[in-house]
């Protein structure tokens, strides 16, 4: 499948030299991020890593609570 995109000049020159420096070329590099992005593991490990992340954070917030006023006050 051909997909059309609309991006800057500037931007996909940059992106073509940083995939060159990798060996590839940018389409490659553009097919392997939607390879990843659309991939179910990708989704399943991140959701995964963050259970985990909150399980062993074990809570050092020492009772400190959000205070939605200070949240919203403007300095």
């Amino acid at each position: 499948m051909n997909l059309t995109l609309a991006v800057d000049e500037r931007l996909v020159e940059q992106a073509r030299k940083i995939a060159e420096s990798q060996g590839k070329s940018l389409n490659q590099v553009i097919r392997e991020y939607l390879e990843e992005l659309a991939s179910p593991a990708t989704v399943v490990g991140e959701m995964e890593e963050l259970r985990r992340l909150s399980l062993e954070g074990q809570g050092r917030s020492r009772g400190w609570k959000f205070d939605r006023q200070e949240i919203h006050e403007r300095t």
